[in-house]
């Protein structure tokens, strides 16, 4: 890892003002790139392009106030996980809206309404899978969003974890075996 990163890093702990800024800065495009792979496996169901993305994502980050951090590896891990919540959110929004939002609701003839985009639902699926799992074990999920999210190296997430290798790749075949048989 570059000094200049490892240096931002620990401003960031710190809680220097405007380091998350300089953090993010310096990380753009690993951010537009996880961001794009995000978006690329959703198949365009969202509006959401690249950069809104990570702009959203920056602003979440922001919000949070303090965070963490380990190195690079748990910076990338704690964007993947704000990304798949943006998009999360985005999907229920849409649905939301798609069924009227707070509006009061009409009965209608059924097949008048449009049925709702099946990528959409299961995006929806795999997150409450994720929730689920989260209550058994967390590491799991987080192997899930820096490996799948992300789309880091088990290396670099064995370092952003703090755990082996040996470990990463038990933890991705169980969550692997448990998202399959919950989305079923």
């Amino acid at each position: 890892m570059p000094a200049a990163i490892k240096d931002l890093l620990e401003a960031v702990n710190h809680g220097e003002p405007g380091a998350v800024d300089r953090l993010f800065a310096a990380l753009y495009e690993e951010l537009r790139s996880l961001a794009h792979a995000r978006l690329r496996r959703q198949a365009r169901i969202t509006f959401l392009d690249t950069t809104a993305l990570v702009n959203e994502c920056y602003l979440r980050l922001q919000r949070m106030g303090s965070l963490a951090l380990s190195d690079q590896a748990h910076f990338l891990g704690y964007a993947a996980h704000a990304m798949r919540s943006i998009v999360v959110d985005f999907v229920r929004r849409r649905q939301s809206d798609r069924r009227g939002g707070g509006t009061p609701r009409e009965p209608l003839d059924a097949e008048a309404g449009a049925p709702a985009d099946r990528r959409e639902e299961d995006i929806l699926r795999v997150h409450d899978a994720l929730v689920e799992l989260a209550h058994i074990d967390a590491r799991l999920v987080r192997v899930v969003e820096m490996r799948y999210f992300a789309g880091m190296k088990e290396e670099e997430v064995a370092a952003a974890l703090g755990v082996s290798l040996r470990t990463v790749a038990r933890d991705w075949e169980k969550a692997r075996l448990f998202l399959a048989a919950s989305l079923r």
